[in-house]
């Protein structure tokens, strides 16, 4: 979470997040219109890229070189990316590629996945546990796991009633949140195990589409985003572990005897009394544009960053002692020029905060698909599925910075 990068009409603009008073652009690219995928390899100079233009290409640049280190061509549209240091998933509607991010060869294609029409799927940003997140049904809420690292399934979570809309790993990779359609509750697993460790309500009286879903780096708070103008920060910790032990009034009497209640109450209903409420809010000035949210760590203080669909980042303070209203302390201008440009629903479209990109596009030479090398034996080659045409990387793929694969911070 520091640094994020924007897509526009007109390509795509890179930011550092490293001081609140200040929006630094790293960098600005007008090569490539339509962007609607931008995404960085933590602070490296590894960025994919996706464009209108060509839906179902993804190009790999080396940003700092100016360089075209490969790109791949899918069957159908490119619905979302996301990359770790051992890992790049690529999601197309019914089907998930994997590759490896040290050479981008093709490691394993995950077909006939559920109908997933928002490329919902999620990945841990720990190499160590490469764990992948994805509809296990288009239906249900039914989440698949399925471990990058050993390229096998991990197992299935019945996580809601209704289909999921969004899905997020903490920074280990050992929690996984995940929000249904109707974006009423909240919850959180362990990983990769799939027990239910947390449960938060949003809200009783609307449904809501949850547009972003983000844990802090220290995974003690959990923001949630939607349409709506509120966006709800829970603080994960079990309150019951850490309550001193009552003493024998009558409302601690009251209170056991509730407690016990609900051990012979439906599960639906004494799960509703064992919710926990937002521990933080913030109310936007705007509802019913698409945000994405992350909680950081700005010049030594907590802040909860949202960035909006016209261009906007917003920053505000956040209590971790006491929580409350979040306190608006800077906006910033995403597009800079004064003019607003004119965006479709998707051509501004922020992931997680990421940043870099690329300059320079090389003509693609495309090889048969006969003398391919480089793909393991089920490589997207089961079941008469086409292996997308590419353009391979001509080496192992050489970040040589002192900051390209900065060390793992727990």
């Amino acid at each position: 979470c520091s640094s994020l990068a924007i897509g526009t009409t007109t390509g795509y603009r890179l930011f550092s997040l490293s001081s609140v008073e200040q929006l630094d652009q790293v960098h600005k690219s007008n090569e490539i219109p339509d962007v609607y995928i931008v995404e960085r390899l933590f602070s490296s100079s590894l960025v994919v890229v996706v464009s209108h233009t060509k839906p179902q290409q993804m190009n790999v640049y080396h940003f700092k070189k100016g360089t075209e280190i490969c790109n791949y061509s899918y069957s159908s549209n490119i619905l979302s990316i996301r990359l770790n240091r051992q890992r790049l998933v690529v999601c197309l509607e019914e089907s998930i590629y994997i590759h490896n991010i040290k050479d981008m060869k093709l490691l394993k294609t995950i077909l006939d996945t559920p109908p997933n029409t928002t490329g919902l799927c999620a990945l841990s940003i720990n190499h160590a546990n490469s764990y992948l997140a994805y509809p296990g049904s288009a239906t249900s809420g039914e989440i698949a796991l399925y471990d990058g690292n050993t390229l096998k399934t991990a197992c299935t979570i019945p996580a809601h009633d209704g289909p999921l809309a969004a899905l997020a790993f903490n920074s280990t990779g050992s929690k996984l949140a995940s929000a249904s359609e109707k974006g009423t509750v909240i919850r959180v697993f362990s990983i990769p195990g799939g027990q239910k460790l947390y449960e938060f309500r949003r809200g009783m009286k609307r449904y809501v589409n949850i547009s972003s879903l983000v844990f802090s780096m220290d995974s003690q708070f959990l923001c949630a985003s939607s349409n709506t103008e509120t966006v709800h920060i829970f603080k994960l910790e079990h309150l019951t572990d850490s309550r001193p032990e009552e003493p024998p009034t009558w409302s601690g009497y009251m209170g056991k005897m509730f407690q016990a209640a609900t051990n012979y109450l439906p599960a639906q209903v004494s799960g509703m009394m064992n919710q926990d409420r937002a521990f933080a809010t913030v109310r936007l000035n705007i509802s019913g544009q698409r945000n994405i949210c992350a909680l950081s760590t700005i010049q030594k203080l907590p802040r909860l960053l949202v960035t909006t669909s016209d261009g906007h980042l917003y920053i505000y303070n956040l209590d971790p002692q006491d929580g409350g209203e979040c306190v608006l302390i800077k906006k910033h201008s995403l597009l800079g020029s004064g003019k607003m440009e004119e965006n479709k629903e998707n051509d501004l479209q922020p992931p997680l905060p990421q940043s870099y990109a690329a300059t320079v596009a090389r003509q693609s030479t495309v090889p048969s698909t006969s003398t391919m090398p480089g793909y393991s034996e089920d490589g997207g080659a089961l079941r008469g599925e086409v292996i997308p045409e590419h353009e391979f990387a001509t080496g192992p793929v050489c970040l040589d910075d002192e900051n390209e694969f900065p060390p793992v911070s727990i």
